[in-house]
């Protein structure tokens, strides 16, 4: 009896194994696309104040990602790259180019709950972490795969794990929880506002909730998004950071 318990959950684990990766692929090939241009607004904040940011968007791929600040009017024309491994910011009201270091990925982007990581996507949830499902449940009105991302031993990510759910309808990524290498829960973060964007279904609203920090969040809600939309490598350029509008 024991034999054959054990032997059914070997299998279990290894069809866990084998289908909680193509999951997260095919999750992450939904959110990112061939490529994507979009518009959208963040949302911080805290007990005592709200502060909104303005941008445009635009990515191929997971090697290319550039952001462009339209608003508020201090940080208006700031603009962040992502060109492979590197990762640049262009501050026009210094005048100078910035290359962020793998260290900062874990900081703070634009006095955000969202990390230097989260939006320039510097690691990737496919290639750098191994998966396995740990338990199927509803969440947000969607039947979702619960599944755990631990680090590969040679990955530059910031995080010591993740747990995700991930909709077994459409691959939707509906809430993902940030745990450092103690094994404390960072932050939450919870997806809504599911919407038709053309050829695909996302959630359009992102909330990030830091653990330790009362009251403290940050809204990331797209306005407009569209995938699949032509945009050749050299766009993805420093000379394009200083020109792009």
């Amino acid at each position: 009896m024991k034999a054959t318990a054990f032997l059914i959950f070997f299998i279990s684990s290894l069809i866990f194994g084998q289908n909680a990766t193509e999951i997260v692929r095919k999750s992450n090939d939904n959110v990112m696309g061939t490529t994507s241009k979009a518009t959208a607004k963040m949302t911080i904040i805290r007990p005592d104040w709200t502060r909104e940011v303005s941008m445009k968007t635009w990515s191929k791929g997971t090697d290319y990602f550039l952001i462009f600040i339209t608003a508020p009017a201090r940080e208006k024309g700031q603009v962040f790259l992502k060109r492979k491994k590197e990762l640049w910011n262009w501050m026009p009201s210094i005048g100078r180019m910035i290359k962020l270091p793998p260290s900062m990925m874990m900081q703070s982007w634009m006095g955000s709950d969202f990390t230097n990581d989260d939006l320039l996507k510097q690691s990737s949830i496919v290639e750098d972490y191994t998966h396995k499902i740990i338990r199927e449940e509803k969440f947000g009105g969607f039947d979702c795969y619960v599944i755990e991302f631990t680090p590969k031993p040679d990955a530059a990510v910031v995080w010591g794990k993740v747990i995700m759910w991930i909709s077994k309808d459409k691959y939707l990524q509906m809430k993902a929880e940030y745990f450092d290498e103690m094994d404390a829960l960072i932050s939450t973060m919870i997806g809504s506002k599911v919407k038709n964007v053309g050829d695909r279904f996302i959630p359009t609203k992102l909330e990030m909730i830091p653990s330790d920090e009362p009251g403290n969040k940050t809204i990331f809600e797209y306005s407009e998004i569209k995938f699949n939309v032509p945009i050749k490598d050299s766009f993805f350029s420093k000379q394009n950071m200083k020109r792009v509008r």
